[in-house]
């Protein structure tokens, strides 16, 4: 439901609108799912395509200084640091393909890396093309070798659901086998091993969202590729959800079935629901949106954020454990299945797939789903829910001052704005909004963790995003403190990224650990106009104002986690809250307007005056206006 805020006065004989604002992005001050800071400038620099592009694919390994962008026609290859082009690879379609649904555009959908080379895949016009790319050595020309058709890996439009994932030397891809979007299933499509597909009547109709292979150190032999997918309900009744959100697994050793049965089709393949909701209500966000998967030493710890959406318009965020999977795969009962589990146990890794019993691969075939449900690690509510349409989701892991490690959700919205979200026990807390695009919705989106950078892919631009962007609460300790951004500490040079023995207060944001003497939060080494911009206010913003004129005050919120009032002469007003303002309107100026006017904001035991005005009366004769109700004015 969209809300408006629409002021008139009456000048001029004649109804006149001062402000008209939409407020159905505004969070509610004070609330706790709201973010702490609203970064109102675009993000800079980055680097701006030539034209826009309706697809755009990232690739970039944190070892590297390099990323590489696949758009339509081209990859290139970027320097991390500065943006300029090193190389540029043209990939037009290829042969003289008659395409009668759009143009015959070659968008690029894949890139790996995959043996020897960087290996891109593209709708080539309809007929999915796959290369090999080689940069250039001595400042040689670059190479291009066509590797071979890239139907099953790429789909035929980019709009078509597909994804890819190197494991160990083999390449593994889920797109369609046919332009109408039909045998859309998850495959091993090359490199050592052999090509492994699905079986029919293993998924209805699906999504694929991700795939991502979990490594087992000490037991390479049992690594498995864990797949994270939506597919069409089977029961179609009203009260049912529509979609079903799965993951499923498969062995990475799987070869597939002996030669007389189920020869090149998984033997270890299982399924379970993904549950995201309120299970005592039964109440479920049922849609899979985006995960992602974050690996831990111990394989167990390995953890999965999974972003869901909803019917009724709200998305959240729902935490698994691969161990808690890993349980329900090894423990739960097969749906349908009532006789006796034979043995090895159906979806086990075993050196040769080729030599399992047939009973155990007709589990596989017939019964591949888990009677149990795979449950987030909360249980009873999800991790994170909020209003915002989300789209995508990464998480990064920082390291306190405190020595604790955090986990940092960063969520894209669909207007182009990231959101940073704080992990810190079962609780979340919103500690940023940065806008980074007033025009388009995040395409792709990559972290670099070691550089503490995230990397957005929008149709016109690529942008990276400085996750220690401290500068924001620089004001004072208390607003450093009260952030509890993990990236930030409060040290002699203001808010910093964070050091050791710089002052922080994650858990709770208590602002008790800053210094209380005026030296203690003295700052050095900052230049004029940080100190300019970011002072508290001492001196009054004075205004001359004629009686009976109407006249409105204004203040920047920066934080939605505090509450804002205006204070004159010892009273005390609630502010009208205008997105990213504090408003205080006062319909005809009187003897009793007048005076010193304090916007002033309070966050825990924190409190400051944001803005300070002195109204004063005009004593100009000047013909003056009354501000009546409007007609049927909009809220």
């Amino acid at each position: 439901m969209k809300r408006f805020v629409i002021i008139y006065i009456w000048l001029a004989g004649e109804f006149q609108l001062v402000l008209s604002v939409d407020l159905k992005d505004t969070p509610i001050l004070g609330s706790k799912n709201t973010p702490r800071l609203l970064s109102k400038d675009t993000v800079s620099g980055g680097f701006k395509y030539q034209v826009y592009q309706n697809h755009s694919v990232l690739f970039h390994h944190e070892d590297s200084e390099e990323m590489y962008i696949g758009g339509t026609d081209f990859v290139l290859k970027l320097d991390m640091d500065d943006y300029h082009v090193i190389e540029k690879f043209t990939l037009k379609t290829t042969g003289q393909q008659q395409c009668q649904e759009g143009p015959c555009e070659n968008v690029i959908t894949v890139i790996e890396k995959f043996q020897d080379s960087l290996f891109v895949c593209g709708t080539n016009g309809h007929k999915p093309q796959c290369w090999k790319l080689f940069s250039s050595v001595n400042n040689q020309s670059h190479e291009i070798v066509e590797s071979y058709e890239g139907t099953g890996i790429s789909p035929f439009v980019y709009t078509q659901n597909s994804l890819s994932i190197t494991v160990d030397g083999d390449l593994y891809a889920a797109a369609p086998l046919g332009a109408d979007r039909s045998s859309l299933q998850f495959r091993r499509k090359a490199g050592s091993r052999t090509n492994v597909w699905m079986y029919d009547n293993w998924v209805s109709e699906p999504t694929f969202i991700s795939a991502s292979w979990v490594k087992r150190k000490e037991d390479p032999e049992n690594d498995k590729i864990y797949i994270f997918f939506r597919e069409k309900n089977s029961d179609h009744s009203p009260e049912a959800d529509p979609w079903i959100s799965r993951v499923a697994r498969v062995c990475k050793v799987d070869e597939g079935g002996s030669k007389r049965f189920f020869q090149n089709m998984w033997t270890s393949f299982l399924k379970a629901r993904l549950v995201c909701g309120f299970p005592l209500e039964s109440l479920y966000f049922s849609r899979l949106q985006d995960i992602y998967v974050m690996h831990a030493e111990d394989w167990h710890d390995t953890r999965i954020y999974a972003l869901f959406t909803s019917s009724w318009n709200s998305t959240a965020v729902c935490i698994y454990s691969i161990r808690m999977i890993e349980e329900i795969f090894e423990t739960s009962t097969f749906k349908g299945y009532n006789k006796d589990i034979p043995t090895p146990r159906p979806g086990t890794c075993v050196p040769n797939s080729r030599r399992l019993p047939p009973a155990t691969v007709n589990v596989v075939k017939d019964n591949p789903e888990m009677t149990d449900w795979v449950h987030s690690m909360h249980y009873t509510a999800p991790f994170y829910i909020s209003s915002n349409n989300y789209t995508k989701i990464v998480v990064d892991r920082v390291q306190a001052v405190d020595q604790h490690m955090y986990n940092i959700l960063l969520l894209a919205t669909d207007s182009g704005k990231i959101h940073k979200v704080l992990e810190a026990g079962s609780e979340p807390f919103i500690i940023s909004e940065t806008q980074l695009s007033n025009s388009s919705s995040i395409q792709s989106m990559k972290l670099n963790s070691k550089k503490k950078k995230l990397v957005m892919g929008f149709s016109e631009k690529i942008s990276t995003l400085d996750l220690q962007k401290c500068q924001e609460y620089n004001s004072s300790c208390e607003t450093c403190v009260l952030a509890r951004d993990p990236y930030c500490a409060w040290t002699k040079f203001g808010c910093t990224p964070t050091v050791p023995g710089g002052i922080q207060n994650v858990m709770n944001g208590e602002t008790t650990v800053c210094p209380t003497s005026a030296e203690g939060q003295k700052q050095v080494n900052r230049t004029r106009r940080e100190i300019d911009s970011s002072s508290p206010v001492h001196l009054s913003t004075v205004h001359s104002v004629a009686l009976s004129v109407p006249f409105y005050l204004s203040c920047p919120i920066d934080s939605y986690h505090a509450v804002y009032t205006w204070e004159h002469k010892g009273k005390s007003s609630p502010c009208l809250q205008m997105q990213s303002n504090c408003l205080h309107l006062i319909p005809a100026m009187t003897q009793e307007n007048y005076g010193v006017y304090e916007c002033v904001s309070k966050e825990k035991d924190y409190t400051k005056v944001v803005k300070k005005y002195h109204l004063t009366q005009q004593r100009i004769l000047t013909k003056t206006a009354s501000l009546p109700v409007a007609p049927n004015p909009t809220f």
